[in-house]
């Protein structure tokens, strides 16, 4: 019986395919033909086929609130035993009017079949008198609180200082070389989730560094703006250090968010009680989202120049406070015995900037390349760290030799002058070495060039050689067969294994069946999260919906054919045990009557749990 079944849903997709090939592809955009200035209207695309790679027009006379969102529907019929199936898909955008005139949407494009059609072009005229999110048609309402007015069917709209992002630094005419930090700042008065950094703002002139870790949650705090109360987050944070003097321009960082507005719908019934009770906000309101691009203001930064009397010559642009310190590991040695420098620069400022130590060697010295090692630390008021040089020098000849004193400059801004340190003199007493070279270990760059004294001896290579025997050759032999034949039988088990799954996925009621008890599973998980966090809201719906997205999935019900009517005898005639029928109906009840039940919430909730895993569980066990 069950392989008839089969064939019956085999046959049926195949007829269905075939009808939705062979239909007549049509791709056509509708809107509303005139519409008034900050009024929000829907433009829509509708294609009778499965469409690919869809492509909407350019929308740039219009203000995009959201979009494209997409949707798809189905119908199958069957007619004196000729099978059709009709597919339908549609791209909405909610667009916003923003100035008069009369405009052309030109066409939207998708793919079919491999072909590309077209949608044809929309005229849409803009007209005055209409006030930001109000139907032309219906009269005029007085704007209640905070900028943001609603229309007759109750929608919210966003006032303009709503939502905005500001950028602020700590100095606006700094030094050459000092560190500003600018925070980008975004002030809300309504719920805001998903953002997102669409672009990043440039800094010509200036060498950056990132204050925000990743993935770390923004900082948010409470302020009050003109007798309104914001909650502002900092979600970017940048240490800049201008490189040149004079008026430098930071660039605008742009973010995209979206933002929870609330609506309520007011009806009445001509029943007073009801009419106060029913239109009360706590049962009467809901929640729309709204994208929402922000774009922070331009920052003008006004660089003072470095004062040029008094610069030592070896400053080369370190700003900031900072300590220097150097140390050698010895100073009794031998010829062609290695020595190892270290010149430490260490504090707050522009410390990268530091690439060079001004070193002089004696001209018996061998001298390479120095290594160069940072330890940078950023934190929220800028950064510290030090900045390490090494470098190794080997003495050619015996005798005295001196390192003349080394010295480091910079501009310190507490002092507002420039300060040079200095290192202690150093003196070397190279003795008469054996001829030999010492073992050299060095780290740095520049190695290749290092030379070693009196070794023209190289060592012999003593790694094992291959060897083969003559006339033996890879072709024709067994492994070049299993070389060829291998790759052929792993493909053509792949193809198996591919057509198999793809069998599988195809039939999306036994995916559904499959997945059931593993997506019930996972919204009991959050609904126990809920439970804990003691967010009663959440773990209802959560509940809710794992119990009868269970019973649709598994049972192969339509959600829409669901209730509490219709349950019962939908789990009956499956032939489910009477007593698991019973459980879920009684889950379903006490989930929706204990949100209003008295007593304590925690023991309610977890009561809830614990019948809605029992009853999946139980049903799990009586369908294997």
């Amino acid at each position: 019986m069950s392989w008839k079944i089969v064939n019956i849903i085999v046959a049926l997709i195949y007829l269905s395919i075939r009808a939705v090939i062979a239909q007549d592809i049509e791709f056509t955009g509708s809107a509303k033909q005139e519409v008034a200035i900050g009024e929000s209207f829907s433009l829509i695309y509708s294609v009778n086929a499965q469409g690919l790679n869809f492509k909407g027009p350019n929308l740039s006379n219009f203000s995009i609130i959201s979009g494209p969102n997409s949707s798809t529907s189905s119908n199958i019929r069957m007619i004196n035993g000729r099978t059709s199936m009709t597919v339908s898909n549609s791209y909405t955008f909610i667009l916003q009017a923003v100035k008069e005139g009369s405009f052309t949407i030109p066409a939207a494009a998708i793919s079919v079949n491999n072909k590309v059609f077209h949608s044809n072009p929309i005229s849409i005229k803009v007209v005055k008198g209409s006030t930001y999110g109000q139907n032309p048609s219906s009269p005029q309402r007085n704007n209640t609180g905070g900028g943001s007015s609603q229309n007759q069917g109750g929608a919210v709209q966003m006032g303009s200082n709503d939502v905005y992002l500001k950028a602020l630094v700590s100095e606006a005419n700094p030094i050459q070389g000092e560190g500003i930090i600018v925070t980008y700042k975004l002030f809300t008065k309504v719920p805001i989730q998903q953002i997102t950094i669409n672009k990043i703002s440039s800094f010509p002139g200036f060498w950056s560094q990132n204050l925000s870790k990743e993935n770390e949650k923004f900082n948010q705090y409470n302020q009050t703006i003109d007798g309104q109360p914001y909650v502002v987050a900092d979600i970017r944070k940048i240490v800049l250090f201008p490189l040149k003097s004079g008026r430098l321009v930071i660039d605008p960082l742009e973010v995209e968010c979206i933002a929870q507005l609330k609506k309520q719908s007011r009806q009445r019934s001509g029943d007073p009680f009801f009419d106060d009770f029913f239109n009360d906000p706590f049962f009467n309101n809901s929640v729309a989202s709204v994208e929402k691009n922000l774009k922070s203001n331009p920052v003008v930064i006004n660089v003072r120049p470095l004062p040029g009397n008094d610069k030592p010559a070896d400053f080369s642009g370190a700003v900031g406070s900072f300590t220097f310190r150097t140390e050698v590991d010895k100073t009794h040695l031998k010829t062609n015995d290695p020595i190892n420098l270290k010149c430490v620069v260490s504090g707050e400022g522009n410390i990268q900037l530091v690439d060079k130590m001004n070193v002089g060697f004696p001209p018996d010295f061998d001298a390479y390349d120095p290594k160069v090692s940072s330890d940078i630390k950023t934190t929220s008021s800028g950064i510290t760290g030090s900045q390490t040089f090494e470098y190794l020098v080997v003495p050619r000849k015996p005798g005295k030799f001196k390192i003349k004193p080394i010295s480091f400059s910079y501009f310190d801004l507490n002092r507002k002058k420039y300060i040079t340190l200095t290192s202690p003199e150093y003196v070397f007493d190279v003795e008469k070495g054996t001829g030999e070279s010492q073992t050299v270990t060095y780290s740095g760059q520049g190695k290749e060039e290092i030379k070693y004294i009196g070794s023209d001896i190289r060592f012999i290579k003593n790694q094992s050689i291959r060897l083969t025997k003559i006339g033996v050759y890879y072709f024709g032999s067994l492994v070049f067969y299993l070389s060829l034949l291998i790759p052929v039988l792993l493909f053509m088990t792949l193809i198996i294994i591919w057509r198999k799954q793809t069998e599988k996925r195809s039939d999306l009621l036994l995916m559904k069946n499959r997945k059931a008890t593993k997506v019930a599973r996972k919204r009991l998980k959050k609904a126990q999260n809920s439970l804990k966090a003691n967010r009663e809201q959440e773990f209802y719906e959560e509940i809710s919906q794992a119990v009868w997205g269970y019973l649709s999935d598994k049972f192969s019900i339509p959600l829409s054919e669901l209730s509490m009517d219709s349950v019962s005898q939908a789990l009956s005639s499956r032939n489910v045990n009477e007593e698991i029928t019973r459980q879920f109906i009684e889950t379903l009840n006490n989930t929706e009557f204990a949100r209003f039940a008295p007593g304590e919430k925690s023991i309610i909730m977890d009561k809830i749990y614990n019948e809605a895993l029992d009853v999946i569980t139980k049903s799990e066990r009586e369908l294997r």
